[in-house]
């Protein structure tokens, strides 16, 4: 590996690491450059999820204060992302490269649309269900059930599932959007540290790519999570719109 190629992967975990501790996209930041180096697809894949769930870690850190705002759901985040996180390394492991690339791109971009129209949603719930109403602090049964499978797809690929997992929370519960953002941070995690033993065990790894995007990924996680915790919501939520639909066009 050149040392131009070095600072490219370093470059690529440094925006990654930001990235999953604000838009959730943090693999369309590290993945293609890995494949434009000559890294073959399912390793590059493996070893970018791997090489990430050092910022994952550091950014969940830097969120310390928000995950003890709702402690239950932050337990139930993350035993539901690792048990779909499971499923999902296996089936990158069991299935043909390129299986799920129709239909990834149209789930990225569904679940972007749905956390721009969220607020508008929630609040129409919430008139529905009276002013009285006490608010949502626990995870549903349809909750638990679809953060489980943006579990599946984090532990399969992951870009985009930061987004996924904000709609899925956006809409089944009613917390702070910044308690959101570190939940999804919480999220990413856990898919990433469960998929990576799976991966240490019966996945191909490139242990040099591994390395630098874990050094680039460890910083950006915890920058990213100071920027994450001060942008207002509706930027925020902007931002996370944009990137999905970045995502999309990117997946497409």
């Amino acid at each position: 590996m050149s040392p131009l190629e070095v600072l490219a992967v370093l470059g690529a975990g440094l925006a990654a690491g930001v990235l999953t501790s604000t838009v959730g996209v943090a693999s369309l930041a590290s993945f293609p450059v890995l494949v434009a180096l000559g890294v073959p697809p399912v390793t590059a894949n493996a070893s970018n999820t791997v090489g990430l769930l050092p910022g994952a870690l550091s950014g969940s850190f830097g969120y310390r204060r928000e995950l003890r705002v709702h402690p239950r759901v932050a337990v139930a985040v993350l035993a539901t992302c690792a048990v779909g996180a499971v499923a999902g390394a296996l089936l990158l492991l069991a299935l043909p490269p390129g299986v799920f690339e129709a239909v990834v791109p149209w789930l990225v971009l569904m679940t972007a649309v749905l956390v721009g129209v969220q607020p508008w949603v929630s609040a129409r719930v919430r008139a529905r269900r009276g002013e009285g109403a006490a608010d949502r602090l626990t995870m549903s049964p349809a909750t638990t059930a679809f953060a489980t499978l943006t579990g599946v797809y984090g532990g399969y690929f992951g870009a985009g599932s930061g987004v996924m997992m904000m709609a899925v929370l956006g809409f089944g519960l009613d917390i702070e959007l910044r308690v959101v953002n570190a939940l999804k941070t919480l999220a990413v995690m856990a898919g990433n540290l469960v998929a990576t033993l799976v991966f240490l065990v019966l996945a191909p790894l490139d242990w040099r790519v591994i390395a630098l995007l874990a050094v680039g990924s460890v910083v950006g996680g915890y920058a990213g999570s100071f920027v994450g915790r001060r942008l207002p919501d509706r930027v925020l939520r902007t931002l996370v719109v944009t990137a999905g639909l970045g995502a999309f066009v990117a997946l497409l």
